[in-house]
């Protein structure tokens, strides 16, 4: 809680030392001097809001100081990197800058709070800024969670966004389709994920319009993934009620994962998720410990 009301003021809450810096961190420096962070985990920076934020500097300045820290003789940007870019577009030729000391790991995490926390990183860049971060520095993802502020569930299912097929990560990159749609796509097979995805795009589907359409399993995609039996052995679908495949489809929606309940007797079975990876496995964890699912009888 303590870490999230840090983040909940500002990038400065991370900084060490900010609530007693004083003036000597402060100065002014040459747009030449000054350098891109290579951790930044902004890909793509809008020309729109580029433009705005320039013409905003136009007639006021630069009002907040980027903070930077000195990397070989140059000054590599902290945060504040779409002040810089709009001050080469107007052409200026210094800002103010605020010079802090930090280690690599400390400029990552201080690079994905001001993002997240400020500006809204894409899914897909936050994504890949929580996996370069996880890779880098050997973090669990609760770890990292506790670091940032946030809950461990939103490193996990942001991550395994990159798990998903390329044009779906395309499409929430573009603002297409909305993380809440990503959700809904996981608990289907990735082929029926890439439809799902065009006709939501197509029809403008919410997200809950997407579940519901998630929830309708084709009979054909029934037909093709039971495994085949011979007549001795097959057992007729009838065994398995309307009711109990209602309650698979309330809790395949649910957990965005597939689910099968297997009935033995009309009181006794075995219910099945089925998880792709770890992220899955620790997610589904997370629902089931802390979530509740209002359940019916399978009779």
């Amino acid at each position: 809680m303590e870490r999230k009301m840090k983040l909940g003021r500002g990038l400065d809450a991370l900084l060490p030392g900010a609530e007693e810096a004083s003036t000597h961190n402060f100065a002014t420096a040459s747009l030449a001097s000054i350098v891109p962070n290579p951790l930044q985990p902004r890909r793509h920076f809008d020309e729109d809001e580029l433009a705005s934020l320039a013409a905003s500097i136009c007639e006021q300045g630069i009002l907040q100081p980027i903070v930077v820290r000195e990397v070989q003789g140059k000054y590599q940007i902290i945060a504040g990197e779409r002040r810089f870019r709009a001050a080469q577009a107007v052409g200026l030729g210094e800002i103010p800058i605020r010079v802090v000391e930090m280690n690599d790991q400390q400029v990552l995490e201080a690079a994905l709070a001001e993002n997240i926390h400020r500006a809204d990183l894409n899914p897909i860049e936050k994504a890949h800024g929580f996996q370069e971060h996880l890779k880098r520095y050997g973090l669990t993802h609760e770890l990292l969670a506790k670091r940032l502020g946030l809950a461990r569930s939103t490193i996990t299912n942001l991550v395994a966004l990159l798990e998903m097929p390329a044009e779906i990560q395309t499409a929430l990159q573009s603002g297409q389709i909305s993380t809440g749609h990503a959700k809904a796509l996981k608990g289907v097979e990735p082929t029926r994920q890439l439809t799902l995805c065009k006709e939501t795009i197509a029809r403008g589907l919410s997200v809950h319009a997407l579940e519901e359409q998630v929830r309708v399993r084709p009979a054909a995609e029934s037909a093709i993934t039971e495994t085949p039996t011979t007549k001795t052995d097959a057992k007729p679908k009838s065994d398995k009620t309307a009711h109990v495949r209602a309650i698979e489809d309330e809790l395949r929606g649910a957990l965005s994962v597939k689910v099968e309940i297997k009935l033995r007797t009309a009181e006794a079975g075995t219910l099945c998720l089925d998880f792709q990876n770890g992220d899955d496995f620790e997610r589904l964890v997370d629902r089931l410990k802390g979530a509740t699912i209002p359940m019916r009888r399978a009779a």
